[in-house]
């Protein structure tokens, strides 16, 4: 009988431990993104600086990512905005969140941000909140990617079949952005 209860014990735990290790963050639509943040902008990464934050077993490392706002989209906005990120090293400690995204200077992004300084990672939908620009090095043929590097090809197939968004011609950045504009219209019409 012990042996029965050891053995569906070890069954319940190893089954849980799978979801206790997995974070899925499902991949708001095109529709969502655009409405769910509070601002939208094109920037590049200036400045990264972490800190700590809270009190004793609440004490953890948040980094403020600093931005140079080279087109604001959405919201109010000024020649810079920083977002406050949870996890960051410090003196050789480190706290990490899988899959947020990880930026660095000089990293050109249009962000779709909500609840900064609030929300753990202040992007609508995590890292689904954050699209590189990627350019040729000419400046001339700038192509949108998500955050894990696929070029986003049809914006409409965001969040709904995301094997659909990034297969065919890639997204240029006047494009992405003109469709964005586009959502907002369609949004204040109504």
């Amino acid at each position: 009988m012990k042996l029965l209860r050891s053995f569906l014990i070890l069954s319940c735990l190893a089954l849980m431990l799978p979801a206790a290790r997995a974070t899925t963050v499902i991949p708001p639509t095109f529709d969502q993104l655009v409405t769910d943040a509070e601002m939208i902008f094109e920037g590049t990464v200036t400045a990264m600086r972490p800190d700590w934050a809270g009190q004793g077993n609440d004490r953890h490392i948040v980094t403020y990512v600093t931005f140079k706002i080279e087109d604001a989209i959405k919201g109010a906005l000024g020649a810079e905005y920083t977002i406050r990120m949870f996890g960051g090293t410090i003196d050789g400690q480190t706290i990490e969140v899988t899959d947020a995204p990880r930026f660095k200077i000089g990293d050109r992004d249009i962000l779709f941000v909500e609840h900064n300084g609030t929300q753990f990672i202040p992007l609508v939908g995590i890292m689904h909140g954050r699209f590189h620009v990627q350019s040729d090095g000419t400046g001339a043929n700038e192509k949108i990617a998500k955050d894990n590097g696929a070029t986003v090809a049809d914006v409409t197939k965001l969040g709904q079949d995301e094997q659909a968004a990034v297969t065919g011609t890639a997204l240029s950045k006047a494009e992405f952005k003109a469709a964005i504009r586009q959502k907002l219209a369609e949004k204040a019409a109504k």
